[in-house]
């Protein structure tokens, strides 16, 4: 497996982040974008049926978990660090329709046009965009969709933020800003990209569980009314892309 240095300082990162006891403290504030794991998921659970599925950046297979459930041909999950694949096969390993390996997303070993769908959540950013999206796009099938939450840089609040803890997160990740999703406009067809996470993190004290919290769901469908509006979009935290490959 060829890995850059980059490469090597993400697989570093998130070996150690891995082999850890405890989540990062930031793991409290996902619940203010609960709403885009609802989309992902139910984008899946409509597509996945029959499909060839690859989990692009696996992580410990949380999300493989739920989508074998929605009956795939075959899911196929890769991640850069041993010890997450060890830890997502520990939790999968009673499925023969789910295969785990460690690999480098920017450049994989599979052939050609070899999957329905390629999903993953919070990879993209730590990656070469440009690399990733042009081994997305070869490994898909003529039509294949990929499917992604990632993370936004342009809100500056969130942005001082990441700054003041840097020892959170890796020092090559990326949040997505406009020249990214030109790139994925330029490469691929049908794209479409949906905003997450403003007044449901502004106010994320204020609810504890979104799936049952009426407060959570008048926030995020007043977010996604001034998503509408290209301000707004600004100053949100997450997005869901979805696009096709031409």
């Amino acid at each position: 497996m060829s890995l850059s240095d980059k490469n090597i300082r993400e697989k570093e990162f998130h070996n150690k982040l891995q082999s850890k006891s405890s989540g990062r403290f930031e793991n409290i504030f996902y619940k203010a974008i609960y709403n885009s794991n609802e989309d992902f998921f139910n984008f899946l659970k409509l597509n996945s049926i029959n499909s060839e599925i690859l989990d692009y950046g696996c992580g410990v297979g949380n999300s493989i978990k739920k989508v074998i459930d929605y009956n795939p041909k075959k899911i196929t999950g890769i991640d850069i660090s041993e010890v997450s694949i060890e830890k997502a096969k520990k939790i999968t390993s009673s499925n023969s329709l789910i295969n785990l390996f460690v690999d480098n997303c920017e450049k994989t070993k599979f052939k050609n046009n070899s999957f329905d769908i390629v999903y993953g959540t919070g990879i993209l950013h730590h990656l070469n965009i440009e690399s990733c999206l042009k081994e997305i796009d070869r490994i898909l099938k003529p039509k294949g969709k990929l499917l992604f939450i990632e993370p936004l840089g342009t809100n500056p609040l969130i942005n001082l933020y990441r700054k003041l803890t840097p020892k959170s997160r890796s020092v090559d990740e990326h949040p997505l800003l406009d020249e990214d999703f030109n790139l994925i406009q330029e490469k691929f067809d049908n794209v479409k990209i949906k905003f997450y996470g403003f007044l449901t993190l502004v106010f994320f004290p204020f609810y504890k569980s979104p799936s049952d919290s009426i407060f959570f769901k008048i926030l995020k469908k007043i977010d996604q009314f001034l998503f509408k509006f290209r301000v707004f979009k600004k100053l949100a935290w997450s997005v869901l892309i979805t696009a096709e490959k031409r």
